[in-house]
């Protein structure tokens, strides 16, 4: 058989299993990669393969193996600096090197939103150590937001009401990590009405579009439901879709992107997750 693309998917998990059987539907061969055997989407692909996917020799190495046409990265704990390489060897990268890297490292999205697109986000610090996150916690002002750099589902995520709460939202945040970089987030506490998911559809060609803002709801951290479409005044989902574009423009490439937002009486706010990879073509 002759397929149309090889596919390479870095991370393996129930979605990728979906998207697997889809992309094979299409005549696509399916190479998927992960961190244990058997993941879900190894059980339908064509090849896999279970490696560290943190370890950046190893990561070139299964790329060097099976020469993907396309890579497609599906979860955070991936060496996202190594896909610039494989980009500039001609590969390409779903939806681009430049949009994983950024949406898969809370830091590198929240310091693009913040400081070069000049978006409202809370004011946040990073802090590497217990002592360091005292400090920041302090710079701040309590009650602040703690959680890792790198997490999924609002693992890892807690309230400092004071100083005394500063120790154990750092062994909870350090707990719920992703990957091995031990990075914590804190940021001010922000008094919204809601947090919404704004769905927004990048094309090849055409403009921009817009899926029905989602409303979310979590408590002491961990998501609890969401419903769509979410209750926003058309100021708020104004402003969003012009916060939202011009984010999903700066990553380039092209497919859908998840924007978040905070909500409150006066200002429409980028969340502390900012901007995630939903899925993309």
């Amino acid at each position: 058989m002759i397929y149309r693309k090889k596919l390479m998917l870095l991370g393996a998990g129930e979605l990728g299993k979906e998207f697997s059987i889809s992309a094979q539907r299409l005549g696509c061969h399916i190479v998927a990669i992960d961190r244990y055997k058997g993941a879900p989407a190894m059980q339908v692909a064509h090849e896999s393969e279970a490696i560290d996917m943190l370890d950046g020799d190893a990561l070139a190495a299964v790329v060097e193996k099976y020469k993907p046409d396309i890579i497609i990265p599906e979860i955070e704990a991936i060496r996202t600096e190594k896909l610039s390489e494989f980009e500039q060897r001609g590969i390409q990268v779903v939806p681009t090197a430049k949009a994983v890297h950024l949406t898969m490292n809370r830091d590198a999205i929240r310091d693009a939103a913040a400081r070069e697109l000049k978006l409202r986000t809370a004011r946040y610090a990073y802090a590497h150590s217990l002592e360091s996150l005292l400090e920041q916690c302090r710079n701040i002002g309590f009650p602040c937001v703690i959680k890792p750099v790198m997490s999924s589902s609002g693992k890892g995520q807690s309230v400092a009401k004071s100083a005394a709460d500063v120790e154990p939202c750092w062994d909870y945040a350090i707990k719920g990590m992703r990957g091995n970089t031990k990075k914590v987030i804190v940021e001010e506490f922000i008094d919204f009405e809601s947090e919404i998911t704004l769905l927004t559809i990048k094309q090849k060609r055409g403009p921009t579009i817009f899926v029905n803002p989602i409303g979310h709801r979590q408590e002491r951290g961990d998501y609890q439901e969401s419903w769509m479409p979410a209750k926003i005044r058309p100021k708020q989902l104004a402003e969003a879709k012009k916060m939202a574009k011009k984010i999903t423009d700066y990553l380039g490439g092209s497919g859908l992107f998840g924007v978040e937002f905070f909500l409150t009486k006066k200002e429409v706010i980028l969340d502390r997750k900012s901007t995630r990879l939903n899925s993309s073509h």
